[in-house]
């Protein structure tokens, strides 16, 4: 045994409880052949004793055969996983980690795919049987409690299933409220060992992930209570949300994003209606600086993972918001978070459970995030359908919305082939004529769904902007897409025949597919659409449309704009046309031009404040112009 601490309580418990101290070898030797052996849950993993135990095993090859290592997830160490312990060693992993996943789909490691919730039930019926549990705690108190620190999740099911407990007693493990106390009564050996605890600060791509945080952040209200699962992405993502108010925390996971934004006061859990008060967590995998602050913090409660992971308890939760990530999804709204093809790369884990529970909230909502690509930009992670082998994470009714950096699809309610054209609309610009063509052949989508590709037919973002009419109203205006059919659609429907007749100068009623093209399908390098929308992102409703194209002989454009019946004299068409003016003036057209009829009084009149002058008039219209 191996003493690094030399603190009074080491003494002290010696001569209280004598016979949980012990040498290693004989420790070890408790371990019998067949036993099944858990070892606590990613930073928290015991790695003096880990190490120790491969120790063991390669000092005496005979001293037990085909052991079953359970672990959820592996940061450190895994020996056990090399061939020349196969036939002391099997690890069976809940989740699969970097450490272990060539061992698994090499076929010298085991992936038991379930819910992380259901696994201490394995555990409680024997299902899965736990014989010996290695653990981590930090050290104990005055009353003999010892603190399972930053992982409670499923190790406390397995301590209380285990006949034989091993604690390394580290006192860099920090004390964290909840579930995690346990007397030493329950451990059968103490091995003092202090080092330390994994932290885990992996790399992000800061472009990417900030692209994505802000189109998340436009989703996250202020109020609502978060989980956010695992990646480092996802926790850049955090950073994204310092300027909302009143958060709310209901994970798995305990990351550095959370306790920044909890030190920033954004997440306090006072609008919680369960836990209120309390960032509620499972485990945690962060830097020291994070261990530092859950240590003793009566904000934190990490309580076991069937409480946290429960969909029921979630769904109890008010404005539940679920953010989660994919490695890839399909243009039906089906998504794998825990494979690529045929190679299992993580696991089913928890998001699930929360996916499910946040669709189940009043007010819930869940957010997929991915990147839109892979390898380089070689490969698009929005794909037709998912690759063969592809295990399915999320279903297709467990999605609200998708976030990438390229915008934000919204899929609840939506059919096929909306759910398709809002995804081509977020993958990556290279690949969305692929997805095109693909759709149109698995008849996702419109045969004769148009498309404009390159540069020419990229969503102009930048050109969004909130605009406020004399009359106080507040309205979004955004360039049309091409998922924008179906709202379109609905806008023109919504207009009288008059306004129709107006708008169009014909007399013609009906707006079908092919024409509703001629709006969202567009040459943004030629042509504009502005659409005017209220609401959020799940019940966006236009109620104006505001349009110029540019002319084949003079550098100038044709300008029109309608707007809903019910909203006309609010200063929305006015708003409209100034918005137009300023971009084509910025993109350095000559002039606009319009055609007015006679009795349209209201519209020649916001044509005339905005200085467009008559120039000639015939067969009942206005001919406008004005120079820019």
């Amino acid at each position: 045994m191996v003493d690094q601490g030399g603190s009074s309580w080491l003494e002290q418990f010696k001569k209280t409880y004598p016979d949980k101290f012990a040498t290693e070898k004989q420790v070890f030797s408790k371990i019998h052949p067949g036993n099944r052996i858990f070892i606590g849950t990613a930073c928290a993993e015991p790695q003096y004793l880990v190490k120790a135990l491969v120790n063991y095993v390669e000092s005496n090859p005979k001293a037990f055969f085909d052991a079953e290592v359970l672990q959820v997830w592996t940061l450190g160490v895994a020996a056990y996983t090399q061939e020349k312990f196969k036939s002391n060693f099997r690890h069976n992993s809940f989740f699969i980690g970097d450490n272990t996943r060539s061992a698994v789909n090499a076929g010298l490691a085991d992936y038991t795919p379930i819910f992380l919730s259901q696994v201490p039930d394995l555990f409680r019926r024997g299902i899965v049987p736990v014989d010996v549990a290695l653990i981590q705690t930090s050290l104990p108190d005055r009353h003999g409690y010892v603190n399972l620190g930053i992982s409670v999740d499923i190790v406390a099911e397995a301590i209380e299933k285990a006949s034989l407990v091993i604690a390394q007693v580290n006192a860099h493990m920090p004390r964290v409220q909840g579930d995690g106390f346990l007397h030493i009564d329950k451990i059968a050996y103490l091995i003092p060992y202090d080092e330390p605890v994994l932290e885990f600060d992996p790399p992000v791509d800061d472009v990417i992930a900030r692209r994505i945080g802000s189109y998340v952040a436009r989703l996250v209200q202020d109020g609502d209570t978060i989980q956010v699962g695992y990646g480092s992405r996802l926790n850049s993502i955090l950073s994204s949300l310092t300027g909302k108010k009143r958060l709310g925390v209901h994970t798995e996971l305990m990351s550095d994003g959370i306790a920044d934004l909890m030190k920033l006061g954004v997440i306090d859990n006072s609008r919680k209606k369960i836990d209120r008060g309390k960032t509620v967590a499972t485990f945690c995998m962060g830097k020291k600086s994070t261990y530092d602050y859950i240590d003793d913090n009566p904000a934190i409660e990490f309580r076991t993972i069937e409480y946290t992971n429960n969909p029921i308890l979630i769904a109890q939760h008010d404005n539940m918001v679920a953010i989660n990530s994919a490695l890839e999804i399909d243009l039906t709204g089906q998504a794998t978070a825990e494979s690529i093809g045929k190679t299992f790369y993580s696991g089913v884990g928890g998001q699930a459970d929360f996916m499910r529970g946040a669709i189940l909230s009043r007010n819930g909502k869940t957010i997929l995030t991915i990147q839109s690509t892979a390898q380089d930009d070689s490969v698009s992670r929005i794909v037709p359908f998912l690759s063969e082998g592809c295990g399915v994470t999320m279903i297709r009714g467990d999605i609200h919305y998708v976030v990438s950096e390229n915008g934000i699809a919204y899929l609840h309610g939506k059919n096929i082939r909306e759910r398709a054209m809002e995804l081509i609309a977020i993958a990556h610009p290279k690949f969305r004529p692929w997805l095109i063509e693909e759709a149109k052949k698995l008849n996702l989508i419109y045969k004769d769904q148009a498309f404009v590709p390159g540069k020419r037919g990229e969503y102009p973002e930048a050109l969004e902007t909130v605009k406020t009419t004399r009359t106080g109203l507040q309205l979004l205006f955004r360039p049309v897409k091409i998922s924008d059919e179906t709202l379109v659609k609905d806008f023109f429907y919504a207009l009288s025949d008059q306004s129709l007749y107006r708008r169009f100068i014909s007399s013609r009623k009906d707006m079908p597919h092919e024409r509703l093209q001629e709006f969202v399908v567009i040459d943004y390098t030629q042509e504009l659409v502005i659409l005017a929308t209220r609401g959020t992102e799940d019940n966006e409703e236009v109620i104006g449309v505001g349009q110029y194209g540019i002319g084949q002989d003079v550098h100038s454009a044709e300008v029109a704009f309608a707007v809903r019946d019910k909203e006309q004299k609010q200063g929305i068409g006015t708003e409209l046309l100034n918005y137009l003016i300023y971009l084509g003036k910025r993109n350095g057209l000559l002039a606009f031009v319009a055609e007015v009829l006679y009795e349209n009084k209201p519209m020649l009149s916001v044509f005339e404040k905005a200085g467009f002058k008559i120039v000639s008039s015939e067969s009942g219209l206005y001919y406008l112009q004005l120079n820019l």
